[in-house]
């Protein structure tokens, strides 16, 4: 049987930012500094760098003096390749004791430099995208227990922050809940998981089916969605794991901020509406008493009164709960998932 990759990151570790300038770009750094907060010791970025995550900026040396036991590579770049300036640090990190942890799509050990070195020191390269070498293809067959995904208008709009937070709620109400995760930083944070971008296309709903398998107690299945159906750079994950997770319940994500898709200029962000009900046509597939249970909105970059009054117009207009994690926790979905599946 197929089982979710399992990683052990052993804390404390240094988190690095590098000169990224837009916070989605570093957002496994993020969720690392907010999910696994006692686990953060610092922060490594340039001069350049104008984003923060709240910690004392240190250099590898600073870092590992203070105990650090690993950098982590927590940034999306071009290709999800290694950039030339990760190397020196990564390097220089590896000389100070330290192992290196990376999400990034280009394995650690295919630099010559770095796996050279690390052998040479008795280091860890460790990549969590690296999916299981015994996928099976979905069958769409149904299977018992109880699952929720979250799905979003766009890639980047909150599934993995909603998705926690939703657990975190669901076991304060006394639902057994566990978080499922399909993502490089949800795995990082949870210690286990399925990295979908990892996976060939033919085996994602096969490892949705192997990420969340037939539970026969009460408990919910949150997993964690990736991209959009309404993305067409990332529609394909977002649909494989639609069919495989045969989720009893969605929660849409969204970002009511963003002006288009990201990184797609020339594409409209999707109607709510429309997206939630192509997302449930698609998931009856597999599923096909699937609901809704609520919309999670990212209201961050709105000013509180507008946030609260789209929040209230998503609300009147669906029928559902809307609710912002950061802003007003997730009470009111949880209510409603107790509720509807009593």
């Amino acid at each position: 049987m197929t089982r979710a990759t399992r990683i052990t990151l052993e804390g404390p570790f240094l988190l690095y930012l590098g000169d990224k300038r837009n916070p989605l770009d570093v957002k496994t750094s993020r969720g690392l500094a907010l999910f696994r907060p006692h686990d953060c010791l610092g922060e490594l970025r340039q001069d350049t760098c104008p984003l923060t995550l709240g910690l004392p900026r240190m250099s590898v040396e600073q870092a590992a003096a203070a105990g650090a036991k690993a950098l982590v590579l927590g940034v999306a770049t071009s290709g999800g390749r290694l950039e030339d300036a990760m190397i020196p640090e990564a390097l220089a990190a590896l000389e100070a004791g330290l192992d290196i942890v990376s999400g990034l799509h280009q394995r650690l050990d295919a630099d010559p430099r770095l796996r050279e070195r690390a052998a040479a020191l008795g280091r860890k390269l460790i990549d969590v995208r690296a999916a299981p070498a015994d996928l099976k293809v979905g069958t769409g067959a149904p299977r018992a227990g109880r699952r929720l995904l979250t799905v979003g208008t766009d890639c980047a709009v909150g599934k993995m922050f909603t998705s926690l937070h939703l657990v975190a709620g669901m076991r304060e109400r006394g639902l057994e809940a566990r978080f499922r995760a399909t993502g490089q930083t949800g795995l990082l944070i949870a210690g286990e998981g399925i990295v979908v971008d990892s996976v060939i296309a033919d085996f994602i709903s096969g490892a949705a089916e192997a990420l969340s398998p037939a539970r026969e107690d009460a408990g919910w299945d949150v997993i964690e969605g990736q991209g959009s159906l309404f993305n067409p750079s990332f529609a394909g994950v977002s649909l494989g794991l639609l069919h495989g997770a045969q989720p009893d319940a969605l929660v849409l994500c969204h970002d009511p901020s963003r002006p288009h898709m990201r990184g797609l200029p020339h594409m409209p962000v999707p109607d709510i509406a429309a997206c939630l009900e192509e997302n449930l046509r698609c998931a009856r597939l597999t599923s096909p008493s699937v609901e809704a249970v609520g919309i999670s909105i990212n209201g961050s970059a709105l000013d509180p009164d507008q946030a609260a009054a789209l929040r209230g117009q998503i609300e009147a207009d669906l029928g559902l709960p809307c609710i912002d994690p950061a802003v007003t926790g997730v009470d009111p979905i949880v209510e409603r998932i107790a509720a509807r599946f009593a």
